[in-house]
């Protein structure tokens, strides 16, 4: 079974009010099995817009992810990150079929 992602992208206008956000989700990724793929870290930007933050996220399949976030924790988790930050974020199903090198 293939796994789920969150691909998050994110401008935060205010780091000290975006850290309560921050801190809060630890409980409700561990809750849901999630663990990060990408947080941040450096990252290079040939093609599109870009965001000053970027993290991957990955859950054991992608309903869990979007039940995640659906929760009633990840729903009040948002009010607390939306005056302080610009995000955009999908969920996606992961890729469980041949690789290139083994076509």
């Amino acid at each position: 079974m293939a796994k789920g992602y969150w691909i998050g992208r994110v401008d935060v206008k205010n780091e000290d009010g975006y850290k309560p956000y921050a801190a809060a989700n630890a409980a409700i990724f561990k809750k849901w099995g999630a663990r990060f793929v990408v947080r941040g870290g450096k990252y290079d930007n040939p093609e599109g817009a870009a965001r000053g933050r970027n993290v991957v996220i990955e859950f054991p399949d992608v309903a869990t992810a979007r039940a995640c976030y659906d929760s009633p924790e990840y729903q009040e988790n948002i009010l607390r990150r939306a005056p302080h930050s610009t995000a955009d974020i999908i969920i996606i199903e992961g890729y469980d079929g041949p690789q290139p090198a083994e076509s």
